[in-house]
């Protein structure tokens, strides 16, 4: 029977191996047939199927997921992220202050949300500064990976592994990770990754024309006014000066001095306080201007800037509109819907003059800037239909702010210092800023991945199944036999690499599944402290550099980089090459294998 278990496990392994590099039936359903062909052989109980999901580790990704969708959702750190950006002139500059904020946020913080909040900044800034956004977008995403593996927070992979090694009954001394055993060489890896980045790596990126930039320039170009804010640093400057003479997705139609108006902008035109400038813009960069500091503020938008929540939404007039005629001054959009017109576009037209006396027409597109009440009060007008949500603005008073992030540094350290346990702080918090209503009890559910938590779930069944079957320990001598000669040092450049390739081509928690019961087998045969065994599996599964499809985050960039497979390859390898290095001497040194 226990030949039958053993064969039927490398069998259901090839299967996974196979299933998930083709993307047969998904990675959670592959995962659920293992275990039911487990369950069905004899080789696991029902309760040994099913027993990852009491393991806490699941219960603390979940709960890091929830934390850090409601700190996403808040905009705190667009709004952090907006001020340290605006500083960068240079691609140089905002390269290292975007690897820099991304890892170190990402120790702590879930990084999918993080770049999916940073995406918009990246392309932005590309755009505004006529650089191509392929130059940032696998530094972003390498960016969050590091910082992910600098804490057993920072990734569910390494969460993952916890769980393994809380579960398992292969080594009766390995103990529970500590938040802070990976920050030795993730610490050491997040150094040497942004300096890799800013020396070769950026060398090595390819300069891909922006495909979104290529569809907005055939798309609509929109009429905006903004005035030139007292006290701003403009004032004084001439348009070269100030940097409004070449802006990506802005051109600078016509200035309004007073009664007069300027229709010839020179480079060498002096700009004064209380101008108001009229631009010609795409749907992207006017929502920038909401936030930046550039010491330009959109004219119409007044009270709205005071408001705790607020979108940037499209709209089209109807044909049989009563708005029609109109000037938008006399259209009364505040007082009838909670929105003020911040952008008019009419196709095939030029549109000049100050945007509050442009008569509106059947077919114009609008672009607003809407409050709470905006949805109710339009539900049921014919003036026009609604096109889509651009941007979605909130703000939190301080007092949520400084409890969201101060609770959220609060449970990290009672946690790191034992206090108390990472699970208890985190559902306290969640507890906390859902009573004080900083997020709302409904909208936590929408948050949650029940795929990545059944996926965990599973993956403790299999690694239950590769050691009671054996299989883990034929591996693990096989590995051993093979790998021996060459010392432990060696056997660990071995077991990286053969972690990191399956991590790269199927997915990190699957190759964690796999290696992690082979890995600590191997650790006990040769009479070894596992945990340095253990971390070496963790940090080869999650610093996945070299294919879109190993993290999540690199796929998220794939398609707004227009990269190619072969890109992450090229600047990826030498990354990962210098991480097995610094992880596997790291490791080797810190636990005195060598």
């Amino acid at each position: 029977m226990e030949l039958f278990h053993s064969i039927l496990v490398i069998v259901v392994l090839v299967f996974m191996l196979i299933s998930l590099y083709k993307e047969w039936l998904g990675t959670a359903f592959t995962f659920v047939i293992a275990v039911v062909i487990f369950g069905l052989s004899g080789l696991l109980s029902p309760k040994e199927m099913i027993s990852g999901f009491a393991n806490d580790q699941i219960a603390v990704i979940i709960l890091l997921l929830l934390l850090g969708d409601s700190i996403r959702k808040t905009g705190v750190l667009e709004n952090f992220f907006n001020r340290v950006f605006s500083r960068a002139k240079t691609s140089d500059g905002f390269l290292w202050r975007m690897m820099v904020l991304v890892s170190g946020f990402s120790a702590f913080l879930n990084n999918t949300p993080l770049v999916a909040i940073l995406m918009p900044y990246v392309h932005s800034w590309s755009k505004r500064h006529g650089v191509s956004p392929s130059k940032f977008m696998i530094p972003l995403s390498y960016a969050a990976i590091l910082g992910g593996c600098a804490t057993l927070i920072g990734t569910s992979t390494n969460l993952i592994v916890n769980g393994l090694v809380i579960d398992q009954k292969i080594a009766p001394n390995l103990e529970s990770l500590h938040i802070f055993d990976y920050a030795l060489v993730g610490g050491i890896m997040i150094i040497i990754g942004i300096a890799y980045m800013l020396l070769i790596g950026k060398h090595l990126l390819p300069d891909k024309k922006d495909v979104i930039t290529n569809f907005n320039n055939t798309h609509r170009k929109y009429l905006v006014e903004a005035e030139l804010r007292p006290g701003s640093k403009l004032v004084g400057k001439t348009i070269e000066e100030a940097g409004l003479r070449n802006l990506k997705g802005l051109f600078l139609a016509e200035i309004y001095r007073g009664e007069q108006k300027i229709t010839a902008v020179g480079r060498l035109t002096a700009l004064q306080e209380n101008d108001i400038l009229i631009f010609a813009g795409e749907t992207e960069t006017i929502a920038d201007m909401l936030t930046d500091d550039s010491g330009l503020r959109l004219t119409q938008v007044g009270m709205f800037s005071k408001k705790k929540h607020t979108e940037i939404r499209e709209i089209v007039i109807s044909h049989n509109s009563s708005l029609a005629g109109k000037t938008i001054k006399e259209a009364g959009f505040r007082g009838k819907f909670d929105a003020a017109i911040i952008a008019v576009h009419r196709n095939g037209q030029r549109i000049s003059g100050k945007i509050g006396a442009v008569e509106l027409q059947a077919g114009d597109v609008l672009l607003l800037i809407t409050g709470d009440d905006y949805k109710s009060r339009a539900a049921d007008t014919m003036d026009f239909y609604p096109i889509t949500k651009i941007r979605d603005f909130q703000k939190l008073p301080a007092w949520k702010t400084i409890t969201l992030i101060g609770g959220t540094i609060a449970a990290i350290l009672l946690s790191a210092l034992g206090v108390v346990s990472l699970f208890i702080a985190l559902t306290v918090l969640l507890v906390l800023i859902t009573l004080l209503n900083i997020v709302k009890a409904r909208d936590l559910p929408k948050s949650l991945d029940y795929n990545l938590a059944a996926i965990i779930a599973l993956s403790l069944a299999v690694g239950t199944a590769m050691m009671k079957s054996g299989v883990a320990e034929m591996i693990a001598q096989f590995i051993i036999r093979f790998m021996q000669p060459l010392g432990i040092v060696g056997l660990m450049f071995g077991l990286f690499a053969i972690t990191n390739l399956l991590s790269a081509y199927i997915t990190n928690k699957a190759a964690v599944a796999i290696l992690f019961p082979i890995a600590v087998t191997i650790a006990v045969d040769l009479g070894l402290n596992p945990t340095p065994f253990v971390l070496l599996i963790s940090f080869a599964a999650a610093a996945s550099f070299i294919t879109p499809i190993g993290y999540q985050t690199n796929l998220m960039v794939y398609g707004a980089g227009s990269y190619e497979f072969k890109d992450y390859m090229k600047v990826g390898l030498p990354l990962t090459i210098l991480y097995m290095i610094t992880a596997v001497f790291g490791l080797a040194l810190s636990y005195q294998l060598i």
